[in-house]
C-alpha cells in the first residue's frame, strides 16, 4: 500500500513538473484527454471532506476537474429537479437511498466497462509520462455484494438489474440515552431488548407532575410529528417483529402476515403499531410521551428526555448545543430470541450519474474511485460517518463515537417509500395519530395508510 501511494505521488510530481500532454499518444488518446469538468452536487459535507480524494484522482486523470457544490438540504431536491429540467444540472448527484427508484429515468446506470487515458511512466534512461488508453471493468453485481453491506445491493440495483448508485457511508438508527437520568433511576445499562426490562426502565425514567403532565420523558416513542425519525422507528419495529412492509410485487402490505405466521393468528405489523403507540397512551403502563412535548431532539438536548432514537448525524448537533450533557449511544434494541438475526435500520445517500451528463464514463469512474476503501476511509475520517464497506466495519467498531452505528450496518435494512417520501411519511404519521385517537380499528388504520402510500408507488 505504501509503495502504491509513493508511486501515485511520483506520477503526480511528473505531471506537474513535466506536463501531462499528448506526446507519444495516438489520436484516440488525444481526443479522450480533452479537459472536462465534472459538476458534483451534495448536501451536508463541505468540500474539505473530498479534497484528498479529488487530488489523488487528478493525479491519475489531470484533464478531469471536479467542481464541488454543497447545497442546503431544504433546497436540494427542488434545485436539483429544476436544474435537470433546464439542462444545467450536475454530472454527479447525491440521492437518498429511498429516492433512487423515483430518479431512475433521470440516471445513467453503471456501465460494464470504462475506457480512459492513464499516465504511464516509460523509459529507462530518460523517463517520461506517456498517456495510455485503458479499458477497465466496472464493479460487478457480485463485487457489489462482496464489497458493500447487504442494504446497498437491495437499494441500488433496480428492476433492470443494473447498478444506479454507490454509497460512501451508511448511517444506522441507534439508542441515545442520558446517563445521568439512568444513574438517578438506578439503571446501570441500556436495555438490549424490547422486553419487560425495557418497559420497566422507561417507567422508572418517566416523571409526571401533580397535573399528570410529563416533565421528564422516559422515551421518545409513540408520537408522530414531535418524534424525530418516527417513521423509521415504527418501520424497524415492524421489520423486527416479522412484518412485511412491501411485498415482492411492490405492494405496500403493512398488515400482511408472512407465510410462516399465517396460522398463528398473530399480526406482526398491527402488534408493532400497538407496541409503539402505547408509549403515548396515558392509559398504558408504558406511557412516556405525548403530542404536547417538544421535539425529541430538543428535549434530549435539554436533559429532560432519557431515551431518543436517532442516527450518527445528530452527534455533532448534540455536542455543539449541549457540551456538558452526559449521554451515550447504545445499539438499537432487538426482540429477544428473535431468529435468525438482528434487524437494524439504514439511512444513507448514494452517488449517482445524471442521464444528461456529457461525461457519464468519467463521472462513474470518479464514483468508483472514491467509494473504494482507501478513498472512502479518507472521507469517513473527515466526515465522521459510519462505513458502507464491509472491509472497514471491523476497524470502525472500535471507534469511540461511531462504533455502535458501524456495528449495526451489516444487519441494516430500509424500505422504499414511493415517489413521494414526504407523502409516505405523512401517511405513517396519520396512521400513528389515528391509532392514538382510538376512533377506528387498528386493522382499518393500517389498511388506510398502506393504500395512501401505494398511491405514491404506482
Amino acid at each position: 500500500m505504501r509503495h502504491k501511494i509513493i508511486t501515485l505521488f511520483l506520477l503526480a510530481a511528473f505531471l506537474v513538473t513535466s506536463g501531462f500532454g499528448c506526446k507519444g499518444a495516438d489520436q484516440a488518446t488525444q481526443d479522450a484527454m480533452k479537459p472536462i469538468t465534472l459538476v458534483y452536487w451534495r448536501v451536508f459535507d463541505d468540500v474539505d471532506a473530498f479534497q484528498d480524494i479529488i487530488t489523488k484522482y487528478k493525479a491519475l486523470h489531470p484533464y478531469i476537474n471536479i467542481e464541488y457544490r454543497k447545497l442546503r438540504y431544504e433546497e436540494y431536491e427542488t434545485e436539483l429537479l429544476n436544474a435537470l429540467a433546464e439542462d444545467r444540472g450536475p454530472d454527479i448527484l447525491s440521492l437518498h437511498n429511498t429516492w433512487l427508484v423515483k430518479y431512475q429515468s433521470r440516471l445513467t446506470p453503471l456501465p460494464a466497462t470504462i475506457t480512459l487515458p492513464y499516465p504511464v511512466m516509460k523509459g529507462v534512461i530518460k523517463q517520461e509520462v506517456v498517456p495510455e488508453l485503458r479499458t477497465t471493468n466496472s464493479l460487478t453485481l457480485k463485487e457489489l455484494r462482496d464489497n458493500f453491506v447487504d442494504a446497498v445491493a437491495r437499494d441500488v440495483v433496480l428492476d433492470d438489474g443494473k447498478i444506479y448508485g454507490l454509497p460512501l457511508s451508511i448511517d444506522t438508527l441507534a439508542m441515545y440515552y442520558n446517563r445521568d437520568l439512568f444513574n438517578n433511576a438506578g439503571i446501570s445499562q441500556a436495555p438490549a431488548y424490547w422486553n419487560k426490562e425495557f418497559l420497566q426502565d422507561i417507567k422508572k425514567l418517566t416523571r409526571l407532575n401533580e397535573d399528570k403532565d410529563i416533565v421528564q420523558a422516559g422515551a421518545a416513542l409513540g408520537g408522530g410529528s414531535n418524534v424525530n425519525r418516527f417513521s423509521d422507528i415504527l418501520a424497524v419495529l415492524m421489520l423486527q417483529n416479522g412484518a412485511v412492509i412491501m411485498n415482492d410485487s411492490g405492494r405496500v402490505v403493512f398488515n400482511i402476515v408472512p407465510e410462516a405466521m399465517e396460522n398463528s393468528g398473530y399480526n406482526p405489523g398491527l402488534e408493532a403499531l400497538r407496541f409503539y403507540t402505547d408509549f403515548a397512551n396515558p392509559t398504558k403502563e408504558s406511557y412516556a410521551w405525548n403530542a404536547a412535548l417538544p421535539n425529541s431532539l430538543d428535549m434530549f438536548i435539554s436533559g429532560n428526555l432519557a431515551v431518543m432514537f436517532s442516527y450518527a448525524y445528530d452527534l455533532p448537533t448534540i455536542r455543539a448545543r449541549a457540551p456538558k450533557l452526559n449521554f451515550s449511544v447504545a445499539k438499537l434494541p432487538q426482540i429477544e430470541g428473535n431468529p435468525p438475526t438482528n434487524i437494524n435500520f439504514a439511512n444513507y445517500w448514494v452517488e449517482a450519474v445524471s442521464k444528461k451528463s456529457e461525461h457519464p464514463n468519467e463521472a462513474w469512474d470518479f464514483i468508483q474511485f472514491m467509494t473504494k476503501a482507501e478513498q472512502a476511509k479518507s472521507y469517513l475520517e473527515k466526515a465522521k460517518k459510519p462505513t458502507a464497506l464491509r472491509v472497514l466495519v471491523s476497524e470502525q467498531k472500535s471507534d469511540g463515537e461511531l462504533g455502535v452505528f458501524a456495528d449495526q450496518v451489516l444487519t441494516a435494512k430500509s424500505w422504499y417509500k414511493g415517489n413521494n417520501v414526504k407523502a409516505a411519511e405523512d401517511a405513517v404519521r396519520e396512521m400513528i395519530e389515528a391509532a392514538l385517537s382510538g376512533v377506528s380499528q387498528l386493522q382499518n388504520i393500517i389498511d388506510n395508510a398502506a393504500a395512501k402510500i401505494q398511491q405514491t408507488v404506482e
